[in-house]
């Protein structure tokens, strides 16, 4: 299996710069073929995210499609995807961010019996206790 860094996985999902899309897309498509695979760690994850909506301006509902599509493509394993699926349904209704609803189901996956934060907006999401 290949992991593959922020800025791979943003040329291939914007297609912003062709060059680079192509090679992205050829790197994928070499893995996947050779029955090796492609991961996006949840620290890539939470990295484009953050580089989509801040750089790019995607909106919360833009970037749910994007995590969404992530997780049906088969070209592309995500790290801990049931903590990923668990984030983005939890994230809908959430005026958190969604590093928080992704750190939330993480912990609860690994056993936390709760998060605890200074951050008011995490506060108000299950799984966290303010400090």
């Amino acid at each position: 299996m290949l992991g593959i860094d922020t800025n791979v996985l943003v040329r291939f999902l914007l297609r912003d710069d062709e060059t680079q899309f192509q090679k992205a897309k050829k790197l994928i498509q070499r893995e996947v073929t050779a029955g090796r695979g492609v991961l996006v760690s949840q620290l890539v994850l939470l990295e484009t995210e953050w580089v989509l909506r801040s750089r790019y301006g995607f909106s919360k509902i833009q970037m749910l499609e994007v995590i969404a599509s992530l997780l049906d493509t088969r070209n592309m394993q995500l790290e801990d995807e049931q903590s990923v699926e668990e984030a983005i349904y939890q994230w809908k209704e959430a005026s958190a961010d969604f590093a928080d609803c992704l750190i939330a189901a993480r912990n609860r996956r690994l056993g936390c019996n709760a998060t605890a934060t200074f951050d008011a907006r995490a506060g108000k999401l299950t799984g966290f206790v303010a400090v």
